[in-house]
């Protein structure tokens, strides 16, 4: 972590503890705001690959959501759409959308709300389903997807809730397996009471009308028999392996595990390996 970084999180640390002094529910909003604001939102020069893609747009609750779509040389044998994380962009994922272009394949990707070159300040999971269900429907029907951290969490809750094509194929790269975990990881950081994280998670009920275990990639399998392809790192500390472990002990023989180590939560995308597997899967 860099020493601005450590600056900022002190200082909306010591922020947070006075608010709490005076109302645990306005700290807990003030949370949540952080929760769902990306802090990072780096300028970077696009990816030759990019000028071959037609740009697209569409919006969604007033945000206006950019993207490209590829087609290959031949008439495309299937689509697929990729989708990042948080603090991320689709920009990053230009050697994979490269690697399907050889296949054939037709790619969309896009950049979520308040990322990239996408409009808004904020996102949340309900908002980036809603995003790829909205992009399903204008630009699909699409039956190949390929995900990478807070986009495998919001994917898995999109495909639990539309009818399954015979052709349906998903490759997740460092999901966001367990929402709680994410919030936990927020709390510890932050350093907030027991109070606060209460009024935090009854805030979640109230906007998404559901409580926090409900998004969770766990709970979402159990309605997904979809062949699977999952790749996490041992040493992720983003997304932690003992979250994909549960997973794995619920004995879902449509998921196909490839576990690697020392490549973290973001070099296990751009990892030869990895990238032939998902590519490979897909």
């Amino acid at each position: 972590m860099k020493l601005a970084q450590k600056l900022s999180i002190r200082y909306v640390k010591a922020k947070l503890h006075m608010i709490a002094l005076v109302s645990k529910k306005k700290a807990a909003k003030k949370a949540l705001k952080l929760f769902s604001t990306p802090m990072l939102k780096p300028k970077i020069k696009p990816a030759p690959v990019f000028l071959r893609g037609r740009q697209l747009s569409f919006t969604v609750d007033d945000y206006t959501i950019r993207g490209h779509r590829w087609l290959p040389e031949h008439h495309p044998v299937k689509r697929i759409l990729i989708l990042h994380g948080f603090e991320s962009n689709s920009n990053k994922f230009s050697a994979y959308i490269t690697a399907f272009l050889k296949k054939n394949y037709e790619v969309l990707s896009f950049d979520a709300p308040a990322h990239g070159e996408s409009g808004g300040k904020q996102i949340t999971l309900p908002l980036y389903i809603k995003t790829i269900r909205e992009i399903n429907r204008l630009f699909g029907p699409i039956s190949s997807f390929m995900a990478h951290s807070f986009g495998g969490l919001a994917l898995m809750h999109f495909i639990e809730e539309v009818p399954r094509s015979a052709d349906l194929k998903i490759a997740l790269i460092a999901p966001a397996t367990e929402t709680k975990t994410a919030a936990d990881n927020l709390f510890r950081l932050l350093e907030l009471d027991e109070e606060v994280r209460k009024e935090f998670d009854k805030l979640i009920f109230e906007i998404a009308g559901k409580p926090q275990e409900y998004f969770s990639i766990r709970r979402a399998m159990k309605n997904i028999d979809a062949p699977v392809f999952w790749a996490h790192d041992e040493e992720d500390d983003i997304t932690p392996i003992t979250d994909v472990m549960n997973v794995k002990l619920d004995g879902h023989s449509n998921i196909q595990f490839f576990f690697t180590k020392g490549l973290g939560h973001r070099k296990i995308y751009r990892d030869e390996a990895v990238m032939e597997s998902v590519v490979e899967f897909l």
